[in-house]
């Protein structure tokens, strides 16, 4: 394995971390209605687990509503059902064909909550990000044959790659908390 290699696989890690980061961002409440809110809920439906992108579509028609129109209407009690007890703080209203989550608005000590919980999820993408470098700079140290500026100018090209993906797992998180703060 050469330098070049070892540089690509950290920023591929890097890379997986910031997507992780961006998800869990995503499933976050904020004020305003996203289909990716109800991402973590699971529907029991014939026979098997499965996400409700699975079994319904999703769409967000207002800032405040998320509309569930599942794909059978006959299961659309087990999909309420299902969004209910998925402990979002949701109240899913069943009418005729679809099933309406209006959002709850939000109060300044639960966007405080959700500041923190948004910061502890930055920390595990931080986290994530840092690990690749060490285990990059870990493998660097370990390769045979290469010049020592070689590799301490490797080792200076992986910090600035990790900076660089710190920098960007700081502008979601400022981003999302500018989106929950949000009256």
């Amino acid at each position: 394995m050469d330098i070049q290699s070892i540089l690509k696989e950290s920023r591929l890690h890097m890379e997986k971390a910031i997507e992780s980061t961006k998800r869990e961002l995503n499933g976050i409440r904020s004020g305003k209605a996203s289909a990716s809110m109800l991402d973590t809920v699971r529907v029991e439906m014939y026979g098997s687990t499965m996400s409700l992108n699975q079994v319904a579509a999703i769409s967000t028609p207002e800032p405040r509503l998320i509309l569930v129109t599942p794909f059978d209407k006959t299961q659309a009690k087990v999909i309420e059902k299902a969004i209910r007890d998925a402990e979002l703080g949701l109240d899913p209203a069943h009418q005729g064909a679809v099933i309406r989550v209006p959002l709850p608005s939000m109060n300044e000590e639960r966007r405080k909550d959700l500041a923190k919980i948004v910061h502890k999820l930055a920390e595990e993408g931080r986290v994530a990000v840092r690990h690749a470098r060490t285990e990059s700079r870990d493998r660097l140290k370990k390769l045979a044959g290469v010049p020592e500026d070689d590799v301490k100018h490797a080792e200076k090209d992986l910090q600035k790659v990790h900076d660089d993906y710190i920098h960007k797992i700081d502008a979601l998180v400022k981003g999302k908390e500018a989106e929950i703060m949000e009256v």
